[in-house]
């Protein structure tokens, strides 16, 4: 069974994640979301918190061991100082967590070691299409084998620094079955067609990416000729978005709480009275309820063990769980909650994302 309480290890992750996503993230939020631009600055203090090399090995230029556990303790944190900069700072995962889970010992040391720098580098993973009824285990992209190496087409959407990062992992179809391909943004083929202007996570950038006869060797197929476990890499993208999705809930329902017992109206806090009680009981009752899902499900990825149901779960009950509680916030302030003036309503717009988004983070 596992266990409720962080190790000591963890615990002092998740105190410099949260100073740093209060210092830097929740500071800048509001500005970042209005230049629909990220502080590299701040991006670079992130990345210097070492996140990424702390879950890869030495043998690659990291100092530490994967684990999921860990990682969305750390995901939560930062999520709850700000989900776009949060996205930005984990893309470079996007590339380096399935290599180490998935990839070939060629493939470990030709790409690991670019993620275990002092700079802050992007990765940028293309699994969303731009289709009705998305289904990740049946792409549109499609993917055939030509001239010792496959050549991919097909149109990607909401793929993270798709065009700042150096590398994206792109899914397609191969044969009835998905796989991940390594592919350099500089291939012919390759195009990122344009910003995408979204409701929300406006700070970071999300891009439309398409593929027209774009040659890949077969060296750049992740696991080589085994191929990568997709369901795997599925459950901890949405165990990962699980836990961003704790986060954003979690900053709306603390900034709530706060406002609801300062707030007079009638000569008394407006938390005092039933109807907003209940709403703050209703919203933090859902919000543990769903960390704990999200924490099974990340032990049970980590014990090497199936939680393709745990992980689905916890991803649709979050993603309610989020918009739910960031829509209560909004009206628990009242008109003022409507108002740029406080970030609840960016809260809102944000979590609505989850549920329409799959494949913007793992850990």
């Amino acid at each position: 069974m596992y266990s409720f309480e962080p190790s000591e290890d963890q615990k002092t992750l998740m105190e410099a994640a949260r100073k740093y996503a209060a210092r830097e993230l929740r500071a800048r939020s509001r500005d970042t979301e209005e230049q629909s631009c990220l502080d590299q600055g701040v991006l670079q203090s992130g990345w210097d918190l070492g996140l990424l090399p702390g879950s890869l090995p030495d043998t690659y230029g990291g100092f530490g061991d994967h684990s999921t556990v860990t990682g969305i303790l750390a995901a939560e944190e930062l999520a709850w100082g700000d989900l776009a900069g949060a996205v930005a700072l984990l893309a470079g995962n996007l590339i380096a967590l399935p290599v180490l889970l998935c990839g070939t010992h060629a493939q470990k040391e030709q790409y690991l070691p670019q993620f275990c720098t002092d700079r802050y580098t992007p990765g940028a993973a293309a699994l969303m299409e731009p289709c009705y009824n998305f289904d990740p285990g049946d792409l549109q992209t499609r993917a055939r084998a030509a001239n010792g190496g496959f050549i991919l087409d097909g149109l990607k959407c909401d793929v993270p620094l798709a065009a700042e990062a150096d590398y994206m992992l792109v899914y397609a179809s191969l044969i009835r079955k998905t796989q991940a391909f390594l592919v350099p943004r500089d291939s012919a083929g390759l195009r990122v067609v344009e910003r995408e202007q979204n409701m929300g996570i406006r700070a970071c950038p999300f891009y439309t990416v398409e593929f027209k006869e774009c040659r890949v060797h077969a060296s750049q197929v992740l696991g080589g000729e085994a191929g990568c476990d997709f369901m795997r890499l599925l459950n901890a993208f949405r165990v990962a978005q699980s836990a961003l999705a704790l986060g954003v809930a979690r900053a709306a329902y603390e900034y709530a709480l706060a406002y609801a017992g300062r707030r007079k109206a009638f000569g008394e806090a407006i938390g005092q009275r039933q109807s907003i009680a209940f709403m703050l009981a209703e919203m933090i009752t859902d919000l543990e309820g769903a960390r704990m899902m999200v924490w099974e499900a990340a032990w049970l990825l980590d014990q090497g063990r199936d939680c393709t149901r745990e992980a689905f779960l916890a991803r649709n009950f979050a993603d309610d769980m989020a918009l739910m509680v960031c829509d209560r916030a909004v009206q628990i302030f009242g008109g003022h909650g409507y108002i740029r003036d406080y970030p609840v309503e960016m809260w809102l717009r944000n979590a609505r994302g989850f549920a329409v988004m799959e494949g913007m983070a793992i850990v």
